[in-house]
């Protein structure tokens, strides 16, 4: 639906050949259908003519871009911008983005700009020609006097030599030419005045307005006009078919409609729905035939309905089809950057040494954004400062995971506020001038060199499992979550806390992935949990089976405890993420 046109094209130009050809195609498809309904009511074939025309206002990569966006999966394809959400990598990443690459510079070629020139020309010439045509119009109607027809509309004579016709769309004017009347015979007049009315039920001038616009911005495309010619020649006989219908005698309608030409000029405009217009001799010799046109068939009824299903919905079908690729992944950079840490805020203060044999580890985020890491390993440190899970970074000698190290820094400014009173959200932002200066402080001493990139990497899903949730209280607590966790204890104590809340604790060291929230409770809950810590992470393997090599104390472990306590699931998925690779590390400078 959306392929490339060929080289020889610009990517300016390319979408409007494709939006040309389609709707050219579909046009086509439009005339083997009036052509196959020949024989049956023109109203059928006009409004088959004025979807070929509003298609051409219509490109089918809308309604491809429509079927992209609708939610169809049962399990919905995770987008690198939730993962970054809910690990929050984001924030540290953005923060520390190398400077954008230089666009590809596009070819200076003058063509694309000589052809919009040339077509802003003809546009512009063709909304001059319509607003010529609407002034005379009204100029006819200034100069015109009311006439006292008991019709259902206004009606207007004329001084001026045109034909019968309608003027407007909302407040539509029938425009009649003085001494009409005088030379018709009654029965003709009454005809005349039938086919008048019958543009005013149909909403001619309306649907002819949309071809008015298709004209205008396609002038220069020949099938639009060929549309055009086809819309008048069966609106004209959509009009006589009706009057017809009413009983009106074939002979005086075509002798009225003959009369009129003979002695008024035909209007060439398409603001105006008049009585002369298309072929005059086939118009009169179909009259005179006075053939009653055939009813739609029900096998023709179905056969338009699947036409006009398929053409709509093909287009939001590929759509849906191109979806997870269009949803779950954004295009990858041709050329992974480092990430820059020099414009970042540094520590007034650091000490980085080497732990010692009885140290412990211990994170404490003081008052003020000091910092004191104890008997923390170069992987933790990374992991801390830019919040990310064990799986989101790679690479590195074996040194970093193992050396252990105690950290004390102190920043040049100090951070206000308690985060004891905050939100799980507030914390974060609390946190983050800190984890940036850790970030600059790694850089420094570490001489460490991170890049991303993005990778297919496994992480979980919480659902509710089998049964529904359990022990979920609605939270009767108007304050911020709290949430009183004792990872080395295997505890957590939950206030006021929704499932995203959740999914970020139990990504960040419980299950060693991003988590994501699936189970859609949207309330806030307090709850308690009990799990053994020594069966956490090591307990599933990346695929999601069981570890066999995972040393079983007997304790229940945080899946188990999740679906047994709460009723809760943690369901293994693969996505693509962003993670971060050590480039570069050396051992820390002295102090």
């Amino acid at each position: 639906m959306t392929g490339a046109v060929g080289p020889a094209l610009s990517p300016t130009l390319g979408p409007v050949a494709n939006h040309l050809w389609q709707s050219t195609l579909f046009a086509s498809v439009a005339a083997l259908l009036a052509l196959l309904l020949k024989n049956n009511r023109a109203a059928v074939r006009y409004g088959l003519w004025l979807v070929a025309s509003a298609k051409f206002l219509v490109p089918f990569s809308i309604l491809i871009a429509l079927g992209s966006h609708i939610d169809w999966q049962k399990t919905p394809a995770v987008t690198q911008a939730q993962l970054q959400r809910i690990q929050h990598v984001g924030e540290p990443l953005a923060a520390l983005a190398a400077p954008a690459r230089p666009s590809s510079q596009h070819s200076s070629s003058p063509l694309p700009a000589v052809l919009f020139s040339l077509w802003l020309c003809g546009f512009s010439v063709s909304l001059l020609a319509h607003g010529r045509h609407r002034r005379q119009v009204r100029a006819a109607l200034r100069a015109a006097s009311p006439l006292a027809l008991n019709l259902p509309i206004p009606v207007l004579s004329c001084p001026a030599h045109i034909e019968p016709g309608v003027f407007g769309i909302l407040r539509p004017v029938l425009l009649l030419p003085e001494g009409l009347k005088q030379r018709l015979t009654q029965p003709q007049f009454e005809a005349i005045l039938a086919h008048e009315l019958s543009h005013v039920r149909r909403h001619d001038n309306l649907t002819y307005a949309i071809h008015t616009v298709v004209e205008s911005l396609f002038w220069f495309f020949p099938p639009v006009h060929w549309i055009g010619t086809r819309l008048i020649e069966e609106r004209e006989r959509a009009c006589d078919e009706a009057v017809l219908k009413l009983g009106s005698d074939p002979q005086e309608y075509a002798e009225g409609i003959v009369t009129v030409c003979r002695f008024y000029l035909q209007s060439p405009l398409a603001c105006v729905a008049g009585v002369t217009g298309a072929d005059l001799k086939r118009r009169v010799e179909s009259i005179m035939l006075n053939r009653i046109a055939d009813r739609l068939s029900m096998g023709r009824k179905l056969l338009l309905t699947i036409v006009g299903t398929t053409t709509i919905a093909a287009p939001i079908i590929l759509g849906l089809i191109d979806a997870p690729a269009f949803l779950a992944q954004e295009p990858a950079s041709p050329v992974p950057q480092l990430i820059a840490t020099s414009t970042l805020p540094q520590f007034e203060v650091a000490s980085i040494r080497p732990s010692g044999p009885s140290s412990n580890l211990k994170v404490d985020f003081a008052p003020g954004g000091k910092l004191f890491i104890f008997d923390a390993t170069l992987r933790f440190l990374i992991k801390i400062a830019y919040d990310i899970g064990d799986d989101q970074l790679a690479g590195g000698p074996n040194w970093i995971g193992s050396k252990r190290f105690d950290l004390a820094a102190i920043p040049d400014i100090p951070v206000g506020g308690d985060p004891k009173n905050m939100a799980p959200d507030q914390i974060l932002l609390y946190h983050k001038p800190t984890r940036l200066r850790l970030q600059r402080l790694l850089a420094d001493r570490f001489q460490l060199e991170l890049r991303r990139e993005s990778t297919p990497m496994p992480i979980f899903a919480l659902v509710v499992a089998k049964g529904g949730p359990k022990k979920l209280s609605l939270t009767k607590t108007s304050g911020n979550p709290q949430l009183d966790a004792r990872p080395a204890h295997g505890q957590l104590d939950a206030t006021a806390v929704d499932m995203t809340t959740l999914a970020k604790f139990l990504a960040e060291g419980q299950t060693g992935r991003p988590v994501i929230d699936e189970t859609g409770l949207k309330e806030k809950y307090d709850f308690h949990l009990d799990w053994s810590p020594d069966n956490g992470q090591n307990a599933l393997l990346p695929n999601g089976a069981a570890n066999p090599q995972a040393v079983d104390t007997g304790g229940i472990t945080i899946f188990s405890a999740l679906q047994q306590q709460l009723g809760l699931k943690l369901v293994p998925r693969t996505s693509t993420a962003d993670r971060l690779v050590v480039v570069r590390v050396e051992p820390p400078s002295p102090n």
